[in-house]
């Protein structure tokens, strides 16, 4: 009797058949589970709904627990509305652009898009909320060698002035100021530190004029901002980029 046990079995073929397999499958198991966001697709010119693709191409629903009981969420994601966008389609042909037909800087077209996220706060590790005003942490505090922006005039993409700093929102897990609180006059509005440039004696955000900032849109809380209220704020000030001023749609060359 031989003792060689595998002798007659190529053993490197089987691997090699194994791993194509574990391939295949791995191939068909990836393309399932990218379909959770954003599908089934729709045709792009008559809005009806294209195939799914069958069993092997439809991810199956999977629920997700929340940190800090913020409930669940489930993915495809189930019983969320559709964002309804003011635009109108330039041409009719598939890929052609859209143009704003309200207010640019609000009607979620292009640099002013943005997404439905969650209605409640970003959260630190802790479950508290991340990004509040300056003036309800005592434990932050501006840099002594840096310039602070409060009271300072802030002056828009006309070089008027819009409002003047009264508080500073900051993100208390990382420690920076992510927007400014603006009174305009009309009220106090949020702008993204991100677009401003801050001088000694002003403060400059050339993303839109000085008259289009008491329209910007305002977190329901006074001391805290959702996501979805971060999205329509940083979507204002950003389409005012392109739409804050007729020459900025034009071509540069």
């Amino acid at each position: 009797m031989s003792g060689n046990i595998v002798g007659f079995i190529d053993v490197a073929e089987l691997a090699l058949y194994a791993f194509v397999l574990f391939f295949i499958a791995l191939i068909f198991w990836l393309r399932r589970e990218d379909r959770r966001e954003g599908y089934p697709l729709e045709d792009e010119l008559t809005g009806a709904i294209e195939s799914a693709g069958g069993p092997l191409h439809t991810s199956t629903t999977k629920s997700f627990l929340l940190p800090f009981g913020k409930g669940t969420v489930t993915a495809p994601t189930k019983g969320r509305e559709p964002v309804n966008i003011a635009a109108r389609r330039r041409e009719n042909f598939g890929g052609a652009p859209y143009s704003p037909t309200g207010n640019p800087l609000t009607d979620g077209v292009g640099p002013a898009a943005f997404a439905a996220r969650a209605n409640w706060p970003d959260i630190d590790a802790h479950g508290n909320p991340r990004i509040v005003p300056l003036s309800s942490d005592a434990a932050i505090t501006v840099a002594p060698a840096s310039i602070d922006p409060r009271g300072l005039k802030v002056v828009g993409a006309d070089g008027k002035v819009a409002g003047t700093v009264t508080d500073l929102w900051v993100d208390r897990a990382e420690h920076i100021i992510r927007y400014l609180a603006v009174d305009t006059g009309a009220g106090t509005v949020l702008a993204p530190m991100a677009m401003a440039l801050i001088r000694r004696d002003h403060v400059s955000i050339d993303a839109i004029n000085a008259a289009d900032f008491a329209g910007a849109p305002m977190p329901a809380g006074a001391a805290e901002i959702t996501r979805y209220e971060e999205e329509r704020v940083v979507a204002y000030f950003g389409g005012g980029y392109l739409y804050a001023n007729a020459d900025r749609q034009e071509p540069w060359l």
